[in-house]
């Protein structure tokens, strides 16, 4: 579904992405690991169309989307959640949601932004409660819950999400964790995953790749991951376990 070749890039001189390769298939949830500046976050924002790909080449479906404007990508059915819950902070709940679904409800109109709003509400019952809250007010797992749902109010058949567990409690993380390989596993979502929690994101992982400067140094599937020597000794070591040990 989704294919990177030789992608390269850059921040001013420095070489961020170096000849990057990956694919995903569809239906697939599939993880980037390793370590702060492996240039995990710089894939999702090249894929996205928010950072420019200087060499190589970015497949959606057969379609080069290689450093297409972000709206458009929305339009293809691929969604970004990124780093650090980015929402309208003085906007309602509701409104967020509502500003989400914008595209659904330019192509299908009102109703099917009910119905796509509806299924938000069910996924993340909280957002139901907080729907005229203030999203700035809300707290940081909430927050988190309300960026997934934004994103998924536009209905996208692929999804890159970027660390999700940031900064959030144990609980919630395996609460978004369990959404997400729910939203996988009933409706067919692929997803591309950047998180630091390893160990959470391999345990609904079919595969994974790990990143070091730029390049992929290693592709399995999650569970060979999981007990790959030397992927637990540089990420998944006594310090790294997570929720889920």
């Amino acid at each position: 579904m989704l294919r990177l070749v030789n992608v390269n890039s850059y921040y001013n001189l420095v070489h961020v992405l170096r000849n990057l390769s990956l694919h995903v298939n569809e239906g697939e949830i599939v993880t980037l690991i390793g370590a702060n500046g492996a240039g995990k976050s710089t894939t999702l924002r090249s894929v996205s169309g928010l950072h420019q790909v200087r060499e190589g080449n970015i497949y959606f479906k057969g379609t080069d989307i290689t450093n297409k404007p972000t709206e458009q990508l929305v339009k293809l059915g691929i969604a970004y959640v990124p780093e650090g819950r980015q929402l309208f902070r003085p906007m309602t709940v509701f409104d967020n949601l509502e500003l989400g679904g914008y595209q659904a409800y330019k192509i299908y109109g009102k109703k099917q932004l009910k119905v796509n709003m509806d299924s938000m509400f069910e996924l993340f019952p909280i957002l139901k409660e907080r729907q005229k809250q203030y999203a700035g007010t809300l707290s940081g797992g909430e927050q988190q819950m309300l960026a997934i749902a934004m994103a998924l109010m536009a209905k996208p058949q692929f999804l890159l999400l970027d660390e999700p567990s940031m900064g959030l409690a144990p609980l919630i993380v395996r609460e978004i964790f369990r959404v997400i390989s729910e939203l996988k596993n009933e409706t067919g979502l692929t997803v591309l995953l950047v998180e630091q929690n390893a160990n959470a994101a391999l345990k609904i992982a079919d595969r994974g790749y790990v990143m070091e400067t730029g390049k992929i140094i290693l592709e399995q599937d999650a569970a060979s991951l999981l007990k790959n020597q030397e992927v637990k000794r540089a990420y998944l070591g006594k310090d790294k376990r997570g929720i889920w040990e």
